[in-house]
């Protein structure tokens, strides 16, 4: 019966956010390449990187615009966390780090399951950081953090736990379960009474604690030299908790770009029951009613895209045919997100 009423998906959205210049897009690029879905990662500073394939952002060498591609968790020993065999699909959102272009990150914020926050061990918590934060906050966003550049001299990992707020907890791979486990009772009381009367936490436990934004997992390493980049995947794979979506159909626009042929894309996450093509979607912009026909659905990949006839609950897609829709825009029974809180020093159209 749960089934029937629920839309269960094996799709988990993860966004991946950091203060410029932590190796953010190093990090997505690794994790990508550990995974199987690109066949060597690039660097955003030699230009190739497989996320930034726009050419503003490979002459620059910096991230501008938000863009996805797909990859899969499996939890070791082959089982995910939620209630299925099979692995989890994520659609990893790599955004900007400069604070000029930080509405195109934050807009990413209004589809994100689950975000990694990626922190420079060799400069700390800086300020940005602190800021992303407290949007994470707001939105009640889960998070995963990633301590990044930990091959370069001086990093000291105690004293960088300490400038993390509370709830954060060392989950690296070297520390016994029992030494985890110690850490994580104090963090909350009912972790702290399941571990007194079992004399241990189960996976399942600590997942519904990370979820409830009750603790907060980090992982050290260094992107650039893939060192912890495959235990931070399998921390992925063991904690995430699939959501549950409704059978009505709902979505929610957080991007409008061009591909380059100069048709217009809507970028969205379904949010409900599932999106085919051709299918006419309602919503309102502006106070008007809104009903256009989706033409295509893409699932993109960096600069690349493959056709859907289909997006199912969970899938974040391209759609080509709406030219009225905007940013934050709900469709179907999704209401409209907020408008961005940052603001950017200066204005780029």
């Amino acid at each position: 019966l749960k089934h029937k009423q629920k839309n269960f998906s094996r799709r988990v959205t993860l966004g991946i956010i950091a203060h410029v210049d932590s190796g953010k897009t190093t990090l997505a690029e690794a994790m990508l390449y550990q995974c199987g879905s690109i066949r060597r990662a690039g660097r955003v500073d030699h230009g190739d990187a497989h996320m930034d394939s726009h050419e503003l952002e490979r002459a620059r060498g910096i991230t501008i615009f938000s863009s996805q591609a797909e990859l899969v968790l499996e939890k070791p020993g082959k089982m995910p966390v939620c209630e299925e065999e099979e692995p989890i699909r994520a659609a990893l959102l790599d955004t900007p780090g400069h604070v000029d272009f930080s509405a195109e990150m934050e807009r990413t914020l209004w589809i994100q399951d689950y975000c990694i926050l990626v922190v420079s061990g060799a400069d700390g918590v800086q300020g940005h950081v602190r800021t992303l934060w407290r949007l994470l906050k707001q939105q009640r966003i889960p998070v995963f953090l990633f301590i990044n550049k930990m091959d370069q001299p001086g990093t000291d990992r105690e004293a960088l736990m300490r400038e993390l707020d509370e709830g954060c907890v060392d989950f690296s791979a070297e520390r016994a379960d029992s030494e985890l486990w110690d850490d994580l009772a104090v963090c909350d009381e009912e972790l702290l009474e399941a571990f007194l009367e079992n004399g241990e936490l189960t996976d399942a436990e600590i997942a519904r604690k990370i979820a409830k934004r009750q603790v907060f997992p980090c992982y050290f390493g260094s992107a650039l030299r893939g060192t912890g980049v495959k235990e931070f995947l399998e921390g992925l794979g063991r904690f995430l908790i699939c959501p549950e979506y409704p059978q009505e159909f709902g979505a929610r626009v957080y991007k409008i770009g061009r591909d380059a042929s100069g048709n217009r894309l809507s970028f969205l996450k379904v949010t409900g029951g599932s999106l085919k093509a051709r299918q006419v979607l309602t919503g309102e912009t502006d106070g008007e009613a809104l009903e256009e026909k989706a033409d295509q659905l893409r699932l993109y990949s960096g600069g690349s895209f493959q056709p859907l006839n289909e997006a199912s609950a969970g899938a974040v897609c391209a759609v080509t045919g709406l030219s009225r829709t905007r940013a934050g825009e709900g469709l179907g029974f999704e209401a409209d997100g907020p408008v961005p809180e940052m603001e950017p020093v200066l204005t780029y159209q």
